[in-house]
């Protein structure tokens, strides 16, 4: 290189140019040519590294190596040799200029940082992409604790960046730090608090991607899809995204739905209210005319058999109804819908299941089915619901009952 610096230079002396022109096109001339060797090393490293990885890629049974390349790893790895070039020569080409050949170090350091920061954002994407490939780990914040160390490696590089650039010696740069910790903490408040929500949420197993969630305080209500330092994502119902304080999992309540997702049932909670004046004792009549509902005629065989016999042992007065034991088209009707709901295909039985009659209240007596669906999916949960309230709404006046509804012009009028 120096044998050439000097021919170029002496060439242009030779040829009338000035000794300090001379200087500086000799500098552009081996700038140019150390530029072009180094774009053409760069490309050939790249050309080789690449097909030496995707050969390696197709032997193994692995995908993690294709991942790697996905990640451009291999192309980022490939500028080490040209920049290792660079830092190398290009001192030299600026050794006639004191002033410039600092600035040009320092510059060629910063890039080298800036490089190995690059190669591992590659590295740690790597990684992560691998891990969600696995069913292990496919529903783990794997993209938190990644940005952890990323943040980390950025500090190290920023300081050692501020520390070429000073003059200073990158351990006592650091020490001149801890008077500005307090400046440090402020600035990665966020970061800080998300990271330590982040391992209790992990620890904890308070949440996973995929779990649905509900967090009112933010308006969420649907399936998290990503889980970072920072923030976390949700995908609500009507595909909208929120996106929640990964500390505020911790520092709030929320519902997550993996329990009911993961028991093989859904809760049917819901009830109809049956006006109070439309409830009655069942005479003989009556319960003749309830034994042709097939899912109550053997329970009206037996109990009626069974309360009749308790009256004559008992010289029950039955002239006037109220006496002695008598059944109710209310309790009939209850009896009716656990036996409906008991032979119902779409209910699971392993599960709590109960039809019962609540407090009264102003507008009647509100029966109840509490049942868990087996079917946890939301449109077929909606289906079977629907489908079994159908059934009750329609069969109520089968029993001689009522539904309360409040009055409307139609109903005054008729009136």
């Amino acid at each position: 290189m120096f044998n050439i610096r000097h021919y170029i230079y002496d060439l242009l002396v030779e040829q009338g140019v000035s000794e300090t022109t001379a200087e500086y096109l000799n500098m552009l001339a081996l700038l140019l040519a150390l530029m072009v060797i180094a774009f053409i090393v760069d490309f050939i490293t790249k050309r080789l590294l690449w097909r030496f990885s995707a050969g390696i890629a197709k032997r193994t049974k692995s995908s993690f190596d294709d991942i790697l390349i996905q990640n451009k790893l291999p192309r980022n790895v490939a500028h080490i040799i040209p920049l290792i070039l660079l830092i190398e020569f290009v001192p030299q080409v600026f050794s006639d200029f004191d002033y410039a050949e600092d600035i040009i170090e320092k510059t060629l350091k910063v890039i080298a940082i800036l490089l190995t920061l690059r190669i591992l954002r590659s590295f740690f994407h790597s990684i992560r992409d691998y891990l969600k490939t696995l069913p292990r780990y496919k529903d783990k914040p794997i993209h938190s604790y990644l940005q952890v160390f990323m943040i980390f490696a950025w500090l190290l590089g920023i300081f050692s960046i501020f520390a070429i650039m000073t003059g200073i010696t990158f351990w006592k740069f650091a020490t001149s730090l801890g008077a500005a910790s307090a400046i440090i903490v402020l600035v990665f408040k966020d970061s800080i608090l998300g990271f330590v929500a982040s391992i209790q949420v992990a620890v904890n197993d308070m949440v996973r991607i995929g779990d649905w969630i509900s967090f009112e305080k933010f308006g969420a209500d649907g399936d998290v899809i990503e889980i970072t330092l920072a923030t976390v994502k949700v995908q609500n119902w009507d595909k909208t995204i929120t996106t929640i304080p990964t500390y505020a999992l911790i520092s709030d309540s929320f519902k997550n739905w993996r329990g009911m997702s993961n028991s093989g049932g859904r809760r049917i909670k819901r009830s109809v209210i049956i006006k109070a004046s439309s409830i009655k004792f069942l005479d003989d009549s009556d319960v003749k005319r309830f034994k042709n509902i097939e899912l109550v005629s053997s329970y009206l065989e037996s109990r009626s058999n069974e309360i009749k016999k308790y009256n004559i042992d008992n010289e029950i007065d039955k002239s006037v109804l109220i006496n002695g034991r008598n059944l109710t088209n209310f309790g009939v009707f209850r009896k009716y819908l656990q036996n409906y709901m008991e032979n119902h295909s779409a209910i699971n039985k392993d599960m709590t299941l109960m039809v019962r009659q609540l407090e009264p209240t102003p507008q009647g007596i509100p029966m109840e089915i509490y049942a868990f669906s087996s079917d946890i999916r939301w449109q077929n949960y909606e289906y079977i619901m629907g489908d079994i309230f159908d059934h009750v709404l329609a069969s109520v006046t089968f029993f001689d009952l009522e539904i309360f509804e409040y009055p409307t012009n139609f109903n005054l009028k008729s009136n």
